[in-house]
């Protein structure tokens, strides 16, 4: 890439490009590989970030957090998992005022699959990915 003040060349927007296909591909990997699990990509974010953190530290709030979304997005969210059969609340031992997230075992058991999916894809793309994010750096 340029200097940062330099104009850009054709050839950064080639790497950038090419780095942004190589992203969307996976997202769109992934996107599939939630539908097979009768999961939207939220779904199956919501899920990975519970599981993602340490039992009992997931609230409502971290997940919005996590998620970048808006706390009345994530309530909607939690319940269509609830709902689901694929997350549960409970109250916190520390804070009985907190509302705390777990995956059931069912949550669990898709989560773990779509989890084995991306990573054999990571396996695959990852190279490439990293080597686009690479030549970004480069003068």
């Amino acid at each position: 890439m340029t200097e940062p003040d330099a104009p850009l060349a054709d050839a950064d927007y080639t790497q950038l490009a090419n780095f942004r296909h190589a992203l969307r591909r996976f997202l769109h990997f992934s996107e599939q590989a939630a539908a097979g699990e009768k999961l939207t990509p939220q779904q199956h974010q919501a899920l990975l970030a519970i599981r993602g953190r340490a039992p009992g530290t997931t609230t409502i709030g971290v997940l919005a957090e996590r998620l970048c979304l808006k706390h009345h997005t994530v309530v909607e969210l939690v319940q269509r998992l609830e709902t689901a059969g694929l997350v549960t609340k409970y109250t916190s031992p520390e804070d009985r005022r907190m509302m705390v997230l777990a995956l059931t075992t069912e949550g669990s058991s898709r989560l773990e699959r779509l989890s084995r999916a991306h990573r054999d894809e990571l396996q695959h793309l990852g190279p490439e990915i990293l080597n686009l994010l690479s030549s970004l750096h480069r003068p």
